[in-house]
């Protein structure tokens, strides 16, 4: 039981070690902070179902482009570093909010992405062979975030944007995007060392 246990803190551990997105920290205050990101490179698809579905297909998807099933400058495949976070956000701009309080399918479906290694620009990135996954150049933009452990549903998820929300309206900020929740860890991570984040982009 001991060894499992840290067998999985090691394997989380790692993960947490790969690339992140690189933004400059503006404000911190207590599980809420305002970051301003760098342009970034996304890989990006459309799936439908629930938040659970969504996040299962898209991260398939992705993955198997980057683990090859693509055509790099050379003409061959090319494996593509692992980032974090996994990212997804309802494809509509605004989220739909039950009662009690829940996330519900978006009509257009969920957006599922990952952010390409820095290494790479738009014209170095291997290319998709299957036309469901897009590239996409994504310029600056500040991000109001809220941080926090556990596993993620759609209720949770829901709660933790009216936090967020609560903080942007303190703050006086100005929403301009759909909440988006990013994923940090392998699924086999104990919830209690999970790093997830609900993130709005603001002006």
């Amino acid at each position: 039981m001991v060894l499992w246990f840290f067998t999985l803190l090691i394997f989380s551990n790692t993960a947490m070690a790969s690339e992140e997105p690189k933004y400059t920290l503006l404000e911190k205050d207590q599980a809420f902070e305002l970051r301003a990101y760098t342009p970034k490179i996304i890989a990006e698809v459309i799936v439908d179902g629930d938040m659970r579905e969504a996040s299962s297909k898209g991260f398939r998807l992705i993955a198997d482009f980057i683990f090859g099933n693509n055509t790099a400058q050379s003409g061959k495949s090319e494996k593509i570093s692992m980032t974090a976070p996994v990212s997804m956000a309802p494809r509509a701009e605004k989220i739909s909010m039950t009662v009690p309080v829940g996330v519900q399918q978006a009509s257009d479906g969920w957006k599922v992405y990952f952010v390409m290694p820095s290494q790479y620009a738009l014209e170095t990135l291997p290319k998709p062979n299957n036309p469901l996954v897009s590239i996409k150049q994504i310029p600056s933009q500040k991000f109001a975030v809220v941080r926090f452990s556990g596993l993620v549903d759609e209720e949770k998820m829901a709660n933790k944007v009216v936090e967020l929300t609560h903080w942007i309206e303190i703050k006086k900020l100005k929403m301009i995007g759909a909440p988006e929740l990013a994923r940090y860890n392998p699924p086999w991570t104990l919830p209690f060392l999970r790093r997830n984040e609900v993130m709005i982009a603001v002006d």
